[in-house]
């Protein structure tokens, strides 16, 4: 799968807020050996929700996380957006979560709170352990939470232990050489697109190196084409190391 998080913060991006959501959720993933593929820091626009869900669904593989809007002031704009994007039709109401809203806030559930319980189409709740007013996930690939992270975290914890805790498991092979990236760019040409490559140059005082990684998770597919690499150095008799 591919993993995406959508955080819908215009208060991050004008500096009121400092975002916490992406380095938790790297981690979250990092904890069952998978990667973010992006990251999106985005207004409350509603084109612009509208254009990265409708991005991140065109993706075959995509399993979304996002952060924030799911309330119910007028700048919460997720779950329409949502129910448009994901399942072509109008929000209907959740009567669990309804009965939730209720329970909580009693006649001031009415007129404004209630309507967080208008979801998207076959919504799924997400427990929100801190006040019980949940998230909510489509399909079990696309979750929705609110932009509080001591709300927002225990649920796509829960969210990824429950669906994503297979491990994916990768081999990775790294090496420093002392040259410069130009130097192996013919090489790096004959690796094949299902091996991630990474070429980082290091730049020092009075010398340049660069790191090259390979990572997939065929353990012997990432041995010859890193071999690949230690040959045309060995070749041309450029020192390297072993990470």
């Amino acid at each position: 799968m591919n993993f995406y998080a959508c955080i819908i913060a215009t208060e991050i991006l004008n500096g009121r807020r400092i975002d916490k959501h992406f380095e938790f959720l790297k981690n979250a993933l990092a904890k069952y050996g998978h990667e973010l593929t992006a990251s999106f820091i985005i207004k409350d626009n509603e084109e612009l929700i509208k254009n990265i869900y409708t991005l991140i669904k065109n993706d075959k593989k995509s399993v979304m996380f996002s952060f924030g809007g799911i309330g119910s002031t007028p700048d919460d704009l997720t779950r329409a957006i949502a129910a448009e994007v994901f399942t072509s039709k109008p929000l209907q109401r959740h009567k669990k979560f309804e009965q939730d809203i209720v329970d909580r806030f009693g006649d001031e559930a009415y007129p404004h709170r209630i309507y967080m319980s208008d979801l998207p189409v076959d919504s799924s709740l997400l427990f929100n352990p801190v006040n019980n007013m949940s998230g909510f996930s489509l399909k079990n690939r696309y979750f929705f939470v609110p932009g509080f992270p001591q709300m927002a975290h225990p649920m796509i914890s829960a969210a990824i232990e429950e669906f994503f805790s297979e491990p994916d498991e990768k081999y990775r092979l790294t090496l420093l050489a002392q040259t410069s990236e130009n130097t192996l760019v013919s090489v790096m040409k004959e690796i094949p697109s299902d091996i991630e490559l990474s070429s980082l140059p290091i730049l020092g005082e009075d010398k340049v190196s660069v790191e090259i990684s390979l990572c997939a998770s065929d353990k012997s597919h990432v041995q010859n084409n890193f071999n690949l690499f230690t040959k045309y150095l060995n070749e041309l008799k450029i020192p390297y190391s072993l990470i």
